[in-house]
């Protein structure tokens, strides 16, 4: 199943074009700690490779990463030397995974170095998107730690292209759509509490991606026939969904995914 198949819709008003499947990678770097249904050893780097190759084959242009994530920057970093322009890359700031424990700041301080280390790692000069990966306290982050504001520096300063927040709570994803440029939040045929920041970043012509679209690997969960398929559907016929951000080590699950969409 080769060629171009994936739909782009623009993420907001930034001028970027996302396929409408991104690749998340989680897995490339990170396997404590996390809430798959069975356990995994991280890829080789020549597995990862393999997997990129398929996903642009497939028509999927955006990798969604984090410092969270362990070593999936510098592994991406390392294995897209030269072909950085092929991909939009969105990682994120705020929050650590160091010896099986997150940490989390969201200082002004902290968000910026952690920025400046992701460009080293990612090998780049600059990043696509930024996303703040809250801890669950999205409008204390916000009003109180300013995040949006040092984003918006360092947009300003040509390192970041777009930013945003990875949210946990329905107002926390309206005051993103409201500040910044896209927001992240959690959408699927069992959970439908965010619907409310789609629609509102539709109307404010904002981007949103969509995480734990298949429940984090617990789809039969969802009691629907053809789990993959069915809610993909569902999140598509949304129009306010700029891009469904999906993380496998798994190529046939990889183009099972796409496969889904068409």
């Amino acid at each position: 199943m080769g060629g171009c198949i994936l739909q782009k819709r623009c993420l907001g008003k930034s001028g970027i074009e996302v396929s409408v499947l991104g690749l998340g990678t989680v897995k490339f770097g990170r396997n404590q700690g996390v809430k798959y249904p069975a356990t995994f050893t991280l890829p080789k780097d020549h597995e990862i490779e393999y997997l990129l190759e398929i996903a642009k084959e497939l028509g999927i242009n955006l990798l969604d990463t984090a410092p969270a994530y362990g070593c999936s920057e510098e592994r991406l970093g390392k294995l897209l030397a030269g072909k950085r322009q092929e991909w939009i890359i969105s990682t994120k700031a705020g929050e650590e995974f160091i010896d099986g424990q997150s940490y989390f700041d969201f200082s002004k301080v902290a968000i910026r170095k952690s920025v400046e280390r992701s460009l080293k790692r990612l090998r780049t000069d600059y990043l696509d998107v930024v996303l703040v990966h809250s801890n669950g306290e999205d409008e204390r982050i916000i009003h109180e730690d300013q995040v949006f504001d040092t984003l918006a520096a360092l947009k300003a300063e040509g390192k970041i292209r777009a930013y945003g927040m990875s949210t946990k709570t329905v107002a926390g994803g309206l005051l993103t759509i409201d500040r910044a440029d896209v927001a992240m939040v959690g959408f699927n045929p069992a959970y439908t509490e965010e619907h409310q920041v789609i629609i509102e970043a539709q109307q404010k012509q904002k981007g949103i991606f969509i995480k734990k679209a298949l429940a984090s690997g617990h789809l039969h969960t969802l009691g629907v026939t053809n789990p993959v398929a069915d809610t993909m559907k569902f999140i598509l016929a949304e129009a306010g969904v700029t891009s469904v951000i999906v993380g496998t080590i798994n190529s046939a699950h990889l183009r099972e995914n796409v496969a889904s969409l068409k």
